[in-house]
């Protein structure tokens, strides 16, 4: 028999937990696998769902029929029969979080105790001598943590090593990748690979310490959305469809009513971003400059309008909204035109109505030139990105798949070494805080506080009986 918990609110109209009971009617053992997976889920609207690697790490388990503490285990007949044949899973697989302790003696001496640094062993096995080093043990057998924990994380040899065999285990994974998906993308079997794949980076990560592999697995199973449809795609179509474009259609109001109408063009494989960032990158940049100087003209625009005073409000009225917050075009235009006729814009000392009008004229003037630029820029480029994907060499299309299928999942592979190390920092980080300030530390500072409110009770003044209320309140302070 299998007994599964799954999350709460993770089957329509049931708020409640559930679980799932599988049984078999003629097996060999008599044991039963009671699993608990009500931890494993992400919020979804209103539900929970299950991700792919929650249902994957269910699978692997009942496949199995494995032990893994706080998650399953297998579970004798002769307990069941001991509790009663209650199968309440909480008697037999308990998955919730340790409470958190506090230690009587380091709450009033400081020192974190061994025992909560104990709790971070796995980190102490994948990381040998790490410990010693992030912590001085006391006499007392209470530790100290050392300065900048951080950075003695950062550059411990053993650190640095779990971080070299990691990236050593992913060595050859992104030509993997290219083989099975890039260069095979007419013939690869889309149904059978995303498991090929899987098994392969489980096998990569056998042996490496902290590591989820069923996060690696959600990782892997995200980008595979994406490829999977590609693939159909290509094999459904030919592989001419990756140069195909097509009409972008988006649904805008007109005349009160939802209509569909074309909005440019997107690439039916690759999508117009990734050839511009790959193939054309200079007139990206180009771009990306003129938007970079739009925002710091707007933005010294905004903050010329802050800066202006009451005085320069009261000036500058005939060219300010009603709010004084923004300049108005048509009156700062024809202002700035009656003093360009008698001087010159330099002509004018900064911090003068005239100099801020003139100021303020050139930035609106040059956020409209800028503006249209941008807007030209940007249509060349999309014209220019519509042809460069109809006439895509394939060595072109080899580069632009590897950017859209493969880099994105090789990005979030290399991301888990330093997601494991910050939460060990995390943790280090919490344990030192958690004792720093001891109740002899409060009593102190509640006492110097008292002490300096005492004091400042004796400058005041009021009738006798606010001094004699004050003077019971300064004797309660001193505790007598």
């Amino acid at each position: 028999m299998r007994l599964l918990a799954c999350p709460p609110n993770i089957f329509f109209g049931t708020g409640i937990p559930t679980i799932i009971m599988v049984l078999k009617q003629k097996r060999d053992s008599t044991d039963t696998l009671i699993v608990d997976a009500s931890k494993g889920f992400v919020k979804s609207g209103k539900n929970n769902m299950l991700r792919a690697g929650d249902i994957r790490r269910i699978v692997d388990v009942v496949a199995a029929r494995a032990d893994v503490e706080k998650y399953s285990r297998l579970v004798s007949r002769d307990e069941i029969r001991e509790n009663d044949y209650n199968l309440n899973i909480p008697r037999y697989v308990d998955s919730s979080e340790d409470p958190e302790t506090w230690d009587i003696y380091a709450s009033m001496f400081g020192g974190i105790p061994a025992n909560e640094i104990d709790a971070l062993s796995p980190y102490w096995e994948a990381f040998p001598g790490l410990r010693g080093e992030l912590f001085d043990v006391q006499p007392n057998g209470y530790a100290q943590c050392k300065d900048d924990p951080a950075a003695i994380v950062n550059g411990h040899a053993s650190v640095l090593e779990f971080e070299e065999n990691y990236r050593r285990a992913f060595d050859g994974f992104g030509d993997f990748l290219h083989e099975h998906l890039v260069s095979r993308c007419e013939t690869v079997k889309v149904s059978r690979e995303e498991n090929l794949l899987t098994q392969d980076i489980f096998t990569r990560l056998d042996g490496i310490p902290l590591v989820d592999r069923y996060a690696a697995f959600q990782m892997l199973h995200e980008q595979w959305t994406t490829v999977s449809l590609d693939l159909e795609m290509i094999q459904r179509e030919g592989f001419d469809t990756i140069r195909a474009i097509d009409p972008h259609m988006v649904v805008k109001k007109k005349n009160g009513k939802d209509q569909e109408v074309q909005e440019g063009w997107e690439g039916r494989i690759i999508p117009f971003d990734i050839v511009q960032k790959t193939l054309m990158p200079e007139q990206v940049k180009a771009v990306a400059e003129l938007e970079e100087r739009l925002e710091q003209a707007q933005f010294e625009l905004t903050d010329l309008v802050d800066s202006l005073s009451e005085e320069d409000k009261m000036e500058l009225s005939d060219v300010l909204n009603d709010d004084n917050d923004a300049f108005l075009a048509t009156p700062l235009n024809r202002e700035v035109k009656i003093l360009r006729k008698t001087s010159k814009d330099e002509d004018w000392e900064e911090g003068t109505p005239e100099f801020i009008m003139i100021r303020a004229k050139n930035l609106r003037d040059e956020s409209s030139h800028l503006k249209k630029d941008i807007k030209k820029k940007k249509a060349d480029i999309e014209d220019l990105t519509r042809k460069t994907i109809e006439i895509l060499s394939k060595d072109d299309i080899n580069r632009l798949l590897d950017t859209k299928w493969i880099e994105p999942l090789l990005k979030k592979l290399s991301s888990i070494p330093s997601t494991i190390i910050s939460t060990l920092k995390d943790a280090v980080a919490a344990l030192n805080a958690k004792y720093e300030v001891t109740f002899a530390d409060l009593d102190g500072e509640i006492r110097k506080t008292e002490h300096e409110l005492a004091g400042m009770l004796d400058s005041l003044t009021g009738s006798d009986t606010d001094l004699a209320a004050l003077a019971e309140f300064k004797t309660l302070l001193a505790g007598e």
